[in-house]
């Protein structure tokens, strides 16, 4: 085989390590922290203290399927979408971000 064959597999072959690396840095580590996240939602209970994607702290009262009734601090209770409870609170990957 001469030069010329394998100087023509170096172009393929940084284009797959290009989009192996894309894949490794970026779109596997969003993967995971949505399998994460998932996980959480699902484990979700009363009296567990959360953080909402707005902010706001609260201790669950009861969830149903797709919501949760939240009790902030003030005493009021707010109806909340169950996706948007960033977390609980005192979480390790809450302040990592």
């Amino acid at each position: 085989m001469d030069g010329e064959g394998l100087s023509s597999i170096y172009p393929i072959l940084i284009l797959v390590l290009f989009f192996a690396m894309i894949y490794f840095l970026m779109i596997r580590p969003r993967q995971k922290q949505q399998k994460t996240q998932q996980e959480m939602m699902k484990e979700l209970r009363k009296g567990d203290k959360v953080i909402t994607s707005s902010g706001i702290y609260g201790q669950i009262e009861s969830v149903s399927a797709d919501s949760v009734i939240l009790k902030i601090e003030s005493g009021a209770t707010m109806r909340i979408a169950r996706s948007s409870i960033l977390g609980k609170q005192g979480d390790k990957q809450l302040t990592e971000k």
